[in-house]
């Protein structure tokens, strides 16, 4: 009998997407006969570009998460609007979507997208939750949001908590003692990085910064005066504006590029500039590439994310001031002074796999 297994995926950002992405592909490499149904409003070019493995995309509002105005700033109004309107599930909504899971689901993975987990429990199959957080406990992080929606703060964490099967991925924000615990997970590389520098130009003797958001538009403050780096060609993975006269070390490329996979531009980098991200830190923790790390102030999960790097990759702060302004460029030949470094750990990807298959049988 055919085997299927669905995957809810929460829409915030594309983190979630990416790391969805590494663990259903991994499966598919030791069980490449299972169909993944694929539930998110994370675009469908995303898994088309990064799943190695047959999946059908419905398009589906999985999770709220949390709205933002850009890519380091959330809308904490506007989140307790989004979540009064989503919360509770409606019954009608779980059954439907349980019906569309079919006789050949095995279990349904959910990354963090609490739907999944009531989905799977109304179709009567195992749910498996991947994370390194939980909304119930983001949301607790705000004071003003909290005092608003406790009780969709508990709905959520009863929820979480009846997961027929608990996976933390590293690094943990509120680790559980009864979950698995898992190295950082990030989608392979596909195009070793000596490839990927010639396609891009990059002479050897050059170094190379990867400028990244995540797939999110950010524009970058001065990229004109990009031109006193002569021995540094600069990239930006996605998301902003060319200046009137792009500088010659400057490569733009969109966030949809079916030409170079953003583990392989990471993996090919000598340094790495970027916000504080799931799927980014995954990504750069595996290439071992020196980061230069923009935290998210507000964000509960930046400090354990902050941490984490500070304590396993060569890394420098840069604040999202200095963002905005010039004030990063002056950190630029420090950051790429830093040294690579070899990361022996396996992907915590592979790990997952090897459990869902057992279940799977």
């Amino acid at each position: 009998m055919p085997k299927s297994v669905a995957c809810f995926v929460s829409p915030h950002g594309y983190g979630h997407a990416a790391r969805a992405c590494a663990v259903l592909s991994a499966i598919h490499r030791c069980q490449p006969d299972v169909h993944f149904e694929i539930f998110t409003r994370v675009p469908a070019w995303f898994f088309a570009e990064s799943l190695a493995a047959p999946f059908s995309y419905h398009e589906l509002l999985t999770d709220i998460g949390l709205v933002q105005t850009n890519s380091l700033q959330e809308d904490v109004t506007a989140t307790i609007g989004r979540l009064t309107e989503f919360l509770p599930f409606h019954p009608e909504l779980l059954q439907k979507l349980a019906g569309q899971l079919g006789p050949e689901c095995r279990l349904v993975l959910c990354d963090i997208a609490p739907l999944g987990i009531a989905v799977a429990t109304e179709a009567g199959v195992p749910s498996i939750l991947i994370e390194n957080f939980t909304w119930d406990w983001i949301y607790a992080g705000y004071p003003a949001l909290a005092g608003q929606i406790q009780a969709r703060i508990d709905y959520l964490r009863g929820l979480f908590q009846s997961a027929t099967h608990h996976i933390q991925t590293e690094p943990v924000c509120a680790p559980q003692p009864a979950a698995r615990t898992v190295p950082p997970v990030s989608r392979a590389i596909r195009v070793q990085a000596d490839d990927v520098r010639r396609r891009l130009g990059i002479a050897a003797g050059q170094k190379m910064v990867v400028l990244t958001m995540g797939g999110n538009r950010w524009d970058f403050a001065a990229l004109d005066r990009l031109t006193q780096f002569d021995n540094i060609v600069f990239v930006i993975a996605g998301g902003n504006g060319a200046p009137p006269r792009p500088p010659a070390n400057l490569r733009l490329l969109p966030a949809s590029s079916s030409d170079f996979f953003h583990p392989d531009l990471i993996n090919a980098a000598d340094a790495v500039i970027g916000k504080v991200g799931y799927s980014t830190l995954a990504e750069v923790y595996q290439a071992g590439t020196p980061f230069g790390y923009v935290p998210r102030p507000q964000f509960p999960e930046s400090p354990a994310l902050t941490a984490y790097i500070e304590a396993n990759l060569p890394a420098l702060e840069f604040t999202p001031t200095e963002l905005a302004g010039s004030g990063w460029l002056n950190k630029v030949p420090q950051l790429v002074a830093l040294p690579k470094i070899e990361r022996p750990a396996a992907n915590g990807a592979e790990q997952i796999a090897r459990f869902v298959c057992s279940l799977l049988g």
